[in-house]
């Protein structure tokens, strides 16, 4: 099992909802984060001052998913989530050694159905 985490731009979390539903998939973890890369923010003008805003409203999505499964997902997100812009966002991959269901007892893959 690999756990993805996915830092995207706002505006596409609609459409990578839909990858969960095309791959059956369930279990998504979403969260409202701030961050910075390469996109380094902007600046404005406020009352006449000028302020920098280095840190961009992302969505971060995290998921577990079977080992079979783990490259198709993350295709279908850089498919859904690419603009060609500085700012499209990063896909982390990490190993899970094991999940349980709390409700049934569940482990491993049969706890991520």
């Amino acid at each position: 099992m690999k756990k993805i985490e996915a830092f995207i731009r706002p505006e596409k979390l609609e459409d990578i909802k839909d990858i969960m539903e095309e791959q059956k998939l369930n279990g998504l973890s979403i969260s409202q984060v701030m961050g910075c890369g390469n996109q380094k923010g902007w600046t404005e003008y406020v009352r006449g001052a000028e302020v920098d805003y280095n840190f961009l409203t992302k969505i971060k999505l995290e998921m577990v998913v079977a080992d079979d499964q783990v490259e198709t997902v993350i295709s279908r997100i850089t498919q859904k989530a690419y603009t060609g812009e500085y700012g499209d966002g990063k896909i982390f991959i990490s190993d899970i050694q094991d999940a349980v269901r709390i409700r049934t007892g569940e482990r491993g893959e049969d706890a991520i159905k």
